[in-house]
C-alpha cells in the first residue's frame, strides 16, 4: 500500500554529522518533539489503614505476617513500600512488578509516590525511579479525570437551575465561574468546558483516564475526534481504540481514532473538516523566548501539502547555493520571503546571487524534476492493498508518500488512507491529491500486499497507475511481480556484502516500517538513516533482518552507552534504555 520511491540522499547533508568515527549513514539531522507533561497535585492517604482499599487484589487477601516474612529484614529498603510484593513478579515497591509500578492511582499511590519524593529521588534505583515516574504519571490522570468531573458537576448544576427557573441565563456563564475560579483566559474556560461535557459522554475513557491507563493528552483527542458523531457511534469508535491505547503515543492515538471515524462514519469526517475549513485563518502569537509564530489554521489539506513541499524545494535550492543555515532555518526564511514579497535571491550570502542564474523556478526542484510522490493502494486477495509513488509535478517542491487501498482510488470505497506528515486522510482527500500529482512527467506506482492484520507481506512496483477511477485493475495487478517480504526466520535472500544497502532493499525494508523504529516515533522512513541492528563493523548483516530505518536522534540514542538494540526477527525490534526496562517496536499497520 505505501508508495515509497526512495529518493536519492540529501546531497547538502553531513553524512557523518554527530555519528561515532566510522559510521556513514543517510538522512538530515532531526528534532524530536515532546508532549508535555500534566503535573499532578495529589495528598498522601488519610487514616492508618487507609491504604489497604487500594491494594491489589492478591496482597490485599494475603496474611499480613506472611507478606512481612516475605521480606529480608537485614536489608534496607529505598522504599518505605518495600515490603510488598507483586503475585509473580519479582520487582518490589516501584521496581518493574513491583506492586506500587502496578498499583492504580488514588490516595496510596499519591503518599508511597510523595514519600520517594521527599526521601530524595537520588536513593532510587534506575529501574525504581522509572517506576515512580511512571506512578506520577498515573496520579496526573487520575487528578485530570477528577477536575473534568467537577467541571462538568459544575456545568450539570448551572443546567438545571437554568430549566427550574431560578435563572434562565445561569448555564450560559460556567466558562466564566471557571475562568475565574482557575484563573484562566475565557478561550480556555470554554475549551476545559467542552472537554469535560466531551468525556462525560464517554464513560470508558473517563474510566481509563481515572484508572491511570491514559493521560490527558490522549483522553482529550478521543474526545476530539469523535466530536462529529453521534452518541451510539462514538461509543463504538471508543469501544474499539481504549485497548490498545495506553501503549500509544498521542500520534498514534489519533492515526488509530481518526481510522475508526473514517471506517464507521466518512461523511462525518468529511463534514467536521470542512466545517473547520470555514474557519480558515492565519494567526500571529509570540513565543515563550521572545520569539513570534505566524501559521494558517484549518486549511485543505492537500494545500498544506503542496505548500509544505514548495518550502522544502526552495530551501534545499537556497542550500546548494551557497546559503548558511540548517533546513529547517532555511525553510523558515523561505517562509516569510515568500509572505513578505522578498525575492528568495536575496537571502544567498554575496556573490553567490549572481551566480544563481534565474533562482529556484528555473534550476530548483520546483521543474518536478525529483521527489517521490504519492502512494494509492492497490491489492489481491484478502488483505491485499497497494500503494504508488509519483514524481511531483511542477508547484510542489519534494517528496510526498501518500498510501491508500486501491478500492478507495478506483472510487469503489471510502476507506481512508494517509499521508506522511498529515497522518489519516479521508478517501476525497486522497483521490484529489493523487490526481495532482499523477499529473508530473514520472511516475511510479507500486503495490504493498499487507495480512488481515495490517502488516506488509510482499511489495511489487509498476511504472504505470492502475488507470482512472472505475478501471479494472485485475490487468494491471497480474503484470506486477511481487517480491515476499521477509518474516520469522530470514532467508537473506536480499543481503549484500556491502555496508549501505542497495535502493532496492532499502524500498523493501521502508515498506515494511514506514517510520522510526523508535517507540512512538513518527519520523517518516523515507527521510532518515537505515542502521545495522547489530553493527556492520561487528558483523552485523546488511539485510532485512538487520537494518531498520532510524531518525537522527534515535540512531544516537541507540549507540550511546547504556542502550541494547535487538532484531530478532526482520521489522521486530526490542530497546532496552539504560534503566533495564524493554520495549517492543513492530511495523505500523497499512490502511485496510
Amino acid at each position: 500500500m505505501p508508495a515509497s520511491q526512495v529518493p536519492d540522499p540529501d546531497p547538502f547533508a553531513d553524512p557523518d554529522e554527530g555519528l561515532p568515527s566510522g559510521l556513514h549513514e543517510e538522512g538530515p539531522p532531526d528534532e524530536e518533539l515532546y508532549e508535555l507533561d500534566f503535573d499532578p497535585d495529589s495528598s498522601p492517604p488519610d487514616g492508618v489503614d487507609a491504604w489497604l482499599a487500594d491494594l491489589p487484589g492478591p496482597v490485599h487477601e494475603a496474611d499480613a505476617d506472611a507478606i512481612a516474612a516475605e521480606v529480608p529484614a537485614a536489608v534496607p529498603e529505598a522504599l518505605a513500600a518495600g515490603f510488598l510484593h507483586a503475585d509473580g513478579g519479582d520487582g518490589r515497591g516501584f521496581a518493574a512488578g513491583g506492586a506500587l509500578d502496578m498499583m492504580q492511582p488514588g490516595p496510596t499511590l499519591a503518599g508511597f509516590a510523595d514519600d520517594a519524593w521527599t526521601d530524595g529521588l537520588d536513593r532510587l534505583s534506575d529501574d525504581e525511579l522509572i517506576g515512580a515516574l511512571c506512578g506520577w504519571r498515573r496520579l496526573a490522570s487520575w487528578s485530570a479525570a477528577g477536575e473534568v468531573a467537577a467541571v462538568n458537576a459544575l456545568a450539570s448544576r448551572r443546567a438545571a437551575e437554568s430549566r427550574s427557573g431560578g435563572n434562565r441565563h445561569l448555564a450560559e456563564h460556567v466558562d466564566s465561574e471557571l475562568a475565574a475560579a482557575l484563573t484562566l483566559t475565557g478561550r480556555s474556560a470554554d475549551r476545559l468546558l467542552e472537554l469535560a461535557v466531551g468525556l462525560a459522554k464517554l464513560p470508558g475513557t473517563g474510566a481509563a483516564l481515572a484508572d491511570g491507563r491514559i493521560d490527558w493528552p490522549k483522553a482529550m483527542i478521543i474526545i476530539d475526534e469523535v466530536s462529529g458523531l453521534d452518541d451510539a457511534d462514538a461509543a463504538v469508535v471508543e469501544a474499539r481504540v481504549l485497548g490498545d491505547a495506553p501503549g500509544q503515543t498521542t500520534a498514534q492515538l489519533r492515526s488509530a481514532v481518526r481510522r475508526e471515524v473514517l471506517a464507521l462514519d466518512p461523511e462525518a469526517a468529511i463534514r467536521r473538516r470542512k466545517k473547520a475549513q470555514k474557519d480558515a485563518r492565519v494567526e500571529t502569537w509570540t513565543e515563550p523566548s521572545g520569539t513570534a509564530a505566524l501559521a494558517g489554521r484549518d486549511l485543505p489539506p492537500a494545500d498544506v501539502i503542496a505548500a509544505d513541499k514548495r518550502l522544502d524545494s526552495q530551501a534545499r535550492w537556497l542550500k546548494s547555493h551557497g546559503a548558511d543555515g540548517t533546513l529547517n532555518q532555511l525553510r523558515a526564511r523561505v517562509y516569510t520571503a515568500l509572505l513578505s514579497g522578498q525575492p528568495l535571491e536575496t537571502l544567498l550570502p554575496p556573490g553567490a546571487a549572481g551566480q544563481a542564474g534565474g533562482g529556484p523556478a528555473a534550476d530548483g526542484p520546483d521543474n518536478g524534476s525529483g521527489g517521490t510522490g504519492p502512494g494509492c493502494a492497490g491489492g489481491s486477495g484478502p488483505g491485499g492493498h497497494g500503494g504508488t509513488g509519483l514524481t511531483v509535478p511542477p508547484g510542489f517542491g519534494g517528496s510526498v508518500n501518500l498510501t491508500m487501498p486501491l478500492a478507495s482510488w478506483l472510487g469503489k470505497s471510502d476507506a481512508p488512507g494517509e499521508a506522511a506528515g498529515l497522518d489519516v486522510l479521508d478517501a476525497a482527500t486522497c483521490r484529489d491529491l493523487v490526481t495532482t500529482l499523477a499529473a508530473g512527467s514520472r511516475c511510479r506506482w507500486c503495490v504493498t500486499v499487507v495480512s488481515p492484520d495490517g502488516r506488509a507481506i510482499a511489495h511489487g512496483c509498476a511504472r504505470g497507475g492502475p488507470g482512472p477511477p472505475g478501471d479494472d485493475p485485475a490487468a494491471w495487478l497480474s503484470a506486477i511481480k511481487m517480491r515476499k517480504l521477509e518474516t520469522g526466520d530470514c532467508t537473506h535472500e536480499r543481503e549484500t556484502a556491502a555496508y549501505r544497502a542497495p535502493p532496492s532493499l532499502r524500498h523493501l525494508i521502508n515498506i515494511r516500517q514506514r517510520t522510526c523504529s523508535f517507540p512512538g516515533c513518527r519520523r517518516p522512513a523515507v527521510r532518515i538513516d537505515h542502521d545495522h541492528t547489530i553493527p556492520f563493523d561487528q558483523g552485523g548483516r546488511t539485510c532485512e533482518c538487520n537494518c531498520s530505518p532510524l531518525c537522527r536522534t534515535h540512531h544516537q540514542a541507540k549507540q550511546a552507552p547504556g542502550w541494547h538494540l535487538e532484531q530478532p526477527e526482520p521489522g521486530i525490534l526490542i530497546w532496552t534504555p539504560p534503566s533495564g526496562r524493554s520495549y517492543v517496536v513492530g511495523p505500523d499497520p497499512y490502511p485496510l
